[in-house]
C-alpha cells in the first residue's frame, strides 16, 4: 500500500486531468495580438530557437517540461513517459516536488526514473523554497541534477488543510543562490508574480525567475477539492494570469532571465510568451492532459508540430531568433491593457 504522501501525488494527477478545461477557460494567451510582417526578409531554417534557461545553461529549443509529479507508481510511469520524450527531442525536463522522496525513501525511484530514462539531458529538481541547503543538495544529488527549482506555493498551502502557514522564504532563497553548485530557479506554481516580487528576487540574486501564472494547473481547484475543512472555491481564479505577470516582470526591470508558464497550449503561445519577455517557457498542465488521455504517442506527435511550428511563427513576425522576439510588435486586448494601465505596467 502506498503512504498518504503518495496518495496525495495521484490525487493531484487525477484532479488536474479532471479539472483541465475548466482551469483553462478563458485562455489568457488570447489577450495579446501579434503583428503580422509581410516582409519578414527570413528564411524559416535561419531562424535560431535556442535560449538560456539560466545564465550558463543554453537550450536548443525554447520550450521545455516543467514540473508535475513524483512520489507514486502512476507518478513513475508518467516520469518514465515524459522523460523518454525529453531525450528524443532535447527538452529540459523538471521533477514533481521532490519533499516526498526525502521522507519517505520507497518513493526515490519515481524521481530517479527521469534522469535514467535521460542520462545525458537538462533536468531540474524540484523543491519547496523553505528546503533547507541539505534538503537542497539531496535533491540535486537525487537527480544529478543541472539547475534546482524553488517553488513559491502559498495559495496552495493555505488552501491545503494539511499545509504550512508560515511563508518566510527570501532570506532562505538568498542563502541557497549563494550556497549552491547550480542555477538556482524560483518558480510560482501557477498564481503569477507582481512586479515587487520579482524585483525582491533579483535582489537576492535570483537570476532566473519563473512567473508561471494563473491560466494552467490551478492548485486552488486542485486542493479545494481535497479540503473537507473548509470551502476556497471563491479564490478559484486567485492570482496574476501570465500574460499579466509576465508585464509585471518587464517593468521590475532585473537583469534575471524571466520564464514564463501557466495555460502555455500551443506554439503560438510560446512565441507570445517570448515577445512578452520570457527567454523560456516552461509546460505542464497542457502536456499531461495529452499523455494521460492520449498516450505517450499522441504526446510525441505535439512535441513534433511545436518543433515545427515554432521558427515559422518567428519567421512571420521578422525576427531571426527567440531571444529577438522583445523586439516582435503586438497589441493588447481592452482587458488586459486596462490591467496593465492600472499597474502602471505601460
Amino acid at each position: 500500500m502506498e503512504s498518504r504522501q503518495a496518495h496525495r501525488k495521484n490525487e493531484h494527477l487525477s484532479l488536474a486531468t479532471k479539472y483541465y478545461q475548466q482551469a483553462h477557460a478563458g485562455h489568457p494567451f488570447d489577450q495579446v495580438r501579434l503583428i503580422h510582417t509581410a516582409l519578414p526578409e527570413e528564411a524559416v531554417d535561419e531562424v535560431d530557437i535556442s535560449t538560456e534557461l539560466a545564465p550558463g545553461l543554453k537550450i536548443p529549443v525554447p520550450f521545455y517540461i516543467e514540473a508535475m509529479t513524483g512520489g507514486s507508481k502512476q507518478a513513475m510511469k508518467v516520469n518514465r513517459q515524459l522523460a523518454r520524450l525529453a531525450a528524443k527531442y532535447q527538452l529540459p525536463m523538471a521533477s514533481g516536488s521532490v519533499s516526498v522522496a526525502l521522507n519517505e525513501p520507497a518513493c526515490r525511484d519515481s524521481f530517479r526514473v527521469i534522469r535514467e530514462e535521460n542520462p545525458t539531458g537538462i533536468v531540474l529538481a524540484n523543491i519547496s523554497a523553505s528546503a533547507s541547503e541539505e534538503e537542497a543538495r539531496a535533491a540535486i544529488e537525487l537527480l544529478n541534477a543541472d539547475a534546482l527549482e524553488l517553488h513559491l506555493n502559498a495559495a496552495q498551502e493555505l488552501i491545503m488543510p494539511e499545509g504550512d502557514r508560515s511563508f518566510h522564504w527570501l532570506d532562505n532563497i538568498q542563502h541557497l543562490v549563494q550556497v549552491l553548485d547550480v542555477p538556482v530557479i524560483v518558480k510560482e506554481v501557477g498564481f503569477g508574480m507582481n512586479k515587487t516580487d520579482v524585483s525582491r528576487l533579483a535582489n537576492a540574486g535570483v537570476t532566473s525567475i519563473n512567473v508561471s501564472g494563473r491560466g494552467g494547473t490551478n492548485f486552488a481547484m486542485i486542493e479545494n477539492r481535497r479540503n473537507n475543512q473548509q470551502d476556497f472555491a471563491e479564490i478559484a481564479n486567485w492570482g496574476q494570469t501570465t500574460p499579466e505577470a509576465l508585464l509585471e516582470a518587464h517593468v521590475a526591470k532585473s537583469d534575471a532571465h524571466i520564464i514564463a508558464s501557466g495555460g502555455i497550449t500551443s506554439p503560438l503561445d510560446v512565441v507570445k510568451a517570448g515577445v512578452l519577455g520570457a527567454s523560456a517557457v516552461g509546460v505542464a498542465g497542457y502536456f499531461l492532459n495529452i499523455l494521460i488521455k492520449e498516450g505517450p504517442d499522441a504526446l510525441d506527435k505535439v512535441l513534433v508540430d511545436w518543433l515545427g511550428s515554432i521558427p515559422r511563427i518567428i519567421t512571420l513576425l521578422g525576427v531571426e531568433s527567440f531571444s529577438g522576439l522583445q523586439w516582435a510588435e503586438y497589441v493588447l486586448s481592452p482587458d488586459l491593457q486596462n490591467y496593465a494601465k492600472q499597474r502602471r505596467l505601460l
